[in-house]
């Protein structure tokens, strides 16, 4: 099994730890935080509990208190720090003093390419852009971005690894912003809050119009399956009149950053598009952790 090494232990950083410790690995993971790296245990054993799972793995994480202990005999090192360019690139400037000459350097950002992290470092032929998605340990997709110098090498060492702990790798060839999946559905979200701002409709209704729709297929029927299915001549003849239709912003939407010059963050603040209570955030997130459990219950 591999030394893996995670820098940032928040959401996505315990989250990629889990799986790799149950997956028999030796991960160690660096949070400069102090009181959010005492939590990192904790929250990998909260997560094993409610997948119904064993929380022994979580106990096995260390949590050196540097970079340099951190990654010293490690194979492969993943950041998963917050999605700031700088921040990323002054990450893996340390990882080039401090890593093995060996050791893959992936990174996690949701929607940076990995080439603008590697520019002007050495090690960019072994800099690989791994995407996973929110909840790690339940969402089997890893996007594995190849940047402009990132080795066939690397990107097959890669993958393999993903494979070997559970993970549905897919190689995104062109290093864009967003990747192949982020892409998608930021596309999706643009047209939901145009609409929304737009007066279509409300944001409940929006959402179970998805929900109660071709939501409801996407897990065995993809975008491009379902235009094949149709016809490509239906599929032609319905975007002739739709494409022009559609929101066409270059940027955000003025509504969404209206509601966040307002301080209606979502969760974080108990209203977004709609108001939260302190039950119905738990409730929503306990029927997503349920249907991805059972979900992968089914892959099993």
């Amino acid at each position: 099994m591999a030394q893996v090494a995670i820098i940032g232990g928040g959401l996505m950083g315990a989250g990629i730890a889990q799986v790799f410790a149950v997956a028999g690995h030796s991960v160690s993971v660096f949070e400069p935080v102090e009181p959010a790296r005492r939590l990192v245990r904790q929250r990998i054993a909260d997560s094993l509990h409610a997948m119904g799972c064993d929380s022994q793995p979580a106990a096995s994480i260390q949590l050196p208190a540097d970079i340099a202990s951190t990654v010293a005999d490690a194979a492969y090192i993943t950041e998963a720090a917050p999605e700031k360019l700088e921040l990323k690139r002054e990450i893996f400037a340390q990882l080039v003093t401090h890593a093995p000459r060996s050791a893959i350097l992936a990174s996690n950002s949701s929607v940076i390419p990995i080439s603008h992290i590697a520019a002007g470092l050495a090690t960019a032929a072994r800099m690989v852009g791994t995407h996973w998605w929110n909840p790690a340990p339940l969402i089997p997709l890893v996007e594995v971005i190849q940047g402009s110098h990132t080795s066939d090498a690397t990107i097959a060492t890669t993958m393999e690894l993903l494979r070997q702990i559970g993970k549905r790798p897919a190689h995104v060839k062109k290093d864009i912003a967003g990747f192949v999946a982020n892409r998608l559905q930021h596309a999706m979200w643009r047209e939901a809050i145009a609409m929304v701002a737009d007066g279509v409709c409300d944001a409940a209704t929006l959402d179970e119009c998805v929900k109660s729709s071709f939501g409801v297929r996407l897990a065995v029927l993809g975008p491009l399956e379902n235009a094949d299915l149709v016809g490509l001549d239906l599929t032609l003849d319905i975007h002739r009149t739709l494409i022009p239709e559609l929101d066409n912003h270059t940027g955000p939407h003025e509504f969404l950053a209206a509601q966040v010059a307002a301080g209606r963050l979502g969760f974080k603040s108990g209203e977004g598009f709609r108001r939260w209570t302190a039950e119905e955030m738990q409730a929503l997130r306990s029927r997503l952790t349920q249907h991805l459990v059972a979900l992968q219950a089914k892959r099993v």
